[in-house]
């Protein structure tokens, strides 16, 4: 019997961004906390709009964690609440590099993680409702518990999946991990 597939699965692509920068390591980024990009499946249009969300294997995703705070103010001067976006060209949308910080979660552990963007790109929005209902970025990640929307630049919308990992080597890096720790 055939499964329906929900609109995350039926209209975008995952892909996970391994690894560090510039010789850090990404709280958002890295496959210890999975990091995960929906990508638009829309080959038609000329913007490939790109979901920023927690990956499976995040830790704020496994069980007995529970989210304390989300905070979208980056720096004294960088609020990502303040993120104004107009017309078809997206005027005001601020400017993300790959290393840019998109929130901060903490949980009530004190564990805190920096999700960052992980591409380059405008920002198109933030989701608010995590704000006032943290369980469901926890409860429906890939949905409407997402952390923003990214819309890269044309020209470098087919090459920001380069160094991504696809949903099925994301597992195998996992699971190689998983027993290499066992």
């Amino acid at each position: 019997m055939a499964v329906a597939r929900g609109g995350a699965e039926r209209y975008f692509t995952r892909w996970y961004k391994p690894g560090t920068a510039g010789g850090r390591e990404l709280c958002g980024a890295c496959l210890e906390h999975g990091f995960q990009q929906l990508q638009h499946n829309n080959y038609i249009s000329f913007c490939r709009i790109c979901v920023i969300t927690l990956a499976e294997a995040h830790p704020l995703l496994q069980s007995g964690k529970t989210i304390k705070s989300i905070n979208y103010q980056i720096s004294a001067n960088c609020s990502r609440l303040q993120n104004k976006v107009s017309g078809k060209s997206k005027r005001g949308a601020q400017f993300l590099t790959e290393l840019a910080p998109l929130c901060r979660i903490s949980s009530t552990d004190g564990e805190e993680y920096t999700i960052y963007s992980c591409i380059r790109g405008r920002l198109i929005e933030v989701n608010e409702n995590i704000l006032s209902n943290p369980t469901i970025l926890q409860e429906k990640p890939s949905t409407e518990g997402y952390i923003a929307v990214v819309l890269p630049k044309f020209e470098e919308s087919k090459s920001i999946t380069q160094g991504l990992l696809t949903q099925k080597e994301y597992e195998e890096v996992l699971l190689k991990r998983l027993n290499s720790s066992s």
